[in-house]
């Protein structure tokens, strides 16, 4: 047992004991990252509280079936000009066109930002900015949504590598535009409801991540009784972000750079290649593309961003994803902690993000599913049904046990033959 707890990463009242002899060595170096993760590791509960929407309110009780949440965690960032649509082909993962008809999409799709190293700086999904009026988009003026804590960075990051060409980029105010997400599980006039896509500055599409996952709405910040938001709220209850949450973890869709690592993640084991078409692995060059394009005809990828779940050393091990709210976000392990076998030495993952029993972690698929990666190291040992796993709480001396599971969409594309 000691062994196999030796391999996670130290409680946060570990790394604060460890964290004053940093400051005390008179010429002591040591390198901003290591800095960085012992001062993330020794944080007060302030930054802990930063790292989980829930922050010391009471958690969901149960998911909902049906709600429309406002999402402060995104942002909005409008680029327009003639140059608009040239500069994005050449820098995000998916298609800027309409692959079926070859000219300007006229809804809005998922994609990312990659370094020139093929790691993801930043998931986004980008929409098509109807013209006032109605009118359907010209294909030059385009809305990217954002991890709300990215935002000015990627804005930057525009401004920056844009060289000569010819466009405006805009980091909107939170009064301007704002992102929400509604979903109602089992019926079927919601999207009917709302079909009135070339609304003026109102835009409601399917989230193409995952089946059944709801519906990403951008609106303007009016108030008035005809505005789309006070007619879609008269029929599902407005519920809070965590609500929001609390589905994708349970549908396994991973959102933003605390779940999506900036400069860390690659974007097959982010699942980028399977939401919606993240990935057009046919397009023209594109930065990062190179390593992408290479991973995905050589098919080794043995990791993946899965939905798991948390559960006492004392249960049985879980049969299926359940959320329930007894763990508090002080309680969870802290993020990247690593994830080991239980009374056996290796990691096989690390955590992300969670809120209650549920959440997300970067899985070794041939560890901790019955998932066999292509191309996977011969003699790999393949998980055995009585295999358990275990990670690190952050008070001192906790753990859990965990639990992956593979969404029925993921497994399906998983599962599929690969394409010659």
């Amino acid at each position: 047992m000691h062994s196999a707890v030796s391999t996670l990463a130290r409680p946060a009242a570990h790394a604060a004991r460890l964290q004053p002899s940093i400051g005390i060595a008179a010429g002591f170096f040591i390198c901003q990252s290591c800095l960085s993760l012992s001062r993330r590791r020794a944080a007060p509960s302030s930054y802990r509280k930063s790292l989980f929407s829930t922050q010391t309110q009471a958690l969901p009780d149960a998911p909902a079936s049906s709600g429309l949440a406002a999402l402060p965690s995104r942002r909005l960032i409008s680029v327009s000009g003639p140059d608009a649509a040239k500069y994005l082909q050449g820098v995000i993962t998916a298609n800027i066109t309409d692959p079926s008809s070859g000219g300007p999409r006229t809804s809005g799709f998922y994609a990312a930002f990659l370094t020139a190293k093929g790691r993801v700086l930043h998931d986004v999904f980008i929409y098509p900015d109807h013209a006032e009026g109605g009118k359907p988009p010209t294909g030059d003026s385009f809305l990217i949504e954002v991890d709300a804590a990215e935002a000015q960075r990627l804005q930057q990051h525009i401004k920056r590598y844009k060289l000569r060409a010819n466009f405006d980029v805009r980091l909107l105010d939170t009064e301007e535009r704002q992102v929400w997400h509604a979903w109602s599980d089992g019926a079927s006039d919601l999207c009917s409801s709302m079909t009135s896509t070339n609304a003026d500055e109102f835009i409601f599409q399917p989230d193409p991540r995952a089946p059944g996952l709801g519906y990403r709405l951008i609106t303007s910040c009016s108030t008035s009784s005809s505005s789309p938001i006070q007619q879609i709220s008269d029929n599902l209850p407005v519920l809070s972000e965590e609500y929001y949450r609390i589905r994708r973890y349970l549908h396994g869709v991973p959102e933003g750079q605390q779940e999506i690592l900036r400069d860390q993640a690659l974007p097959l084991e982010s699942n980028i290649d399977f939401m919606g078409d993240g990935i057009d692995f046919r397009k023209g060059c594109y930065v990062g593309q190179e390593l992408t394009i290479r991973t995905k005809h050589r098919g080794v990828v043995r990791k993946r961003i899965l939905p798991v779940m948390l559960y006492n050393n004392s249960s049985e091990k879980p049969t299926e994803m359940v959320y329930r709210p007894s763990i508090s976000s002080e309680l969870l392990p802290a993020p990247e902690s690593r994830i080991g076998r239980h009374e056996k030495t290796g990691r096989v993952g690390h955590w992300l993000r969670g809120i209650g029993s549920i959440g997300l972690a970067l899985c070794r698929l041939e560890a901790m599913t019955d998932i066999q990666p292509a191309s996977t190291f011969p003699g790999a040992k393949w998980v055995l049904a009585e295999d358990e796993f275990i990670i690190a709480g952050q008070q001192e001396e906790q753990q859990f046990k965990i639990k992956a599971f593979v969404p029925d969409w993921l497994r399906s594309e998983l599962l599929k033959p690969p394409a010659h």
